[in-house]
């Protein structure tokens, strides 16, 4: 599965509104944290996860891209 920014964007929005949380509105910052979150997590998963491979003839430690 991809990474994608926009979707965990839309996730972290749609936890918002679960929880309660207003999405909408002047003085609302939903938006710009879900971004934020999103990007962090995207960007620090590419920089630095290593999926372990053990057994056949792929066997060896790969980096998320």
């Amino acid at each position: 599965m991809a990474l994608d920014k926009g979707s965990l964007e839309s996730r972290i929005e749609a936890e918002f509104k679960r929880l309660g949380i207003r999405t909408t509105g002047d003085h609302c910052f939903t938006y710009i944290i879900s971004k934020a979150v999103a990007k962090a997590v995207v960007d620090e998963i590419q920089a630095n996860a290593i999926v372990p491979v053990t057994k056949g003839d792929s066997a060896g430690n790969y980096k998320v891209t």
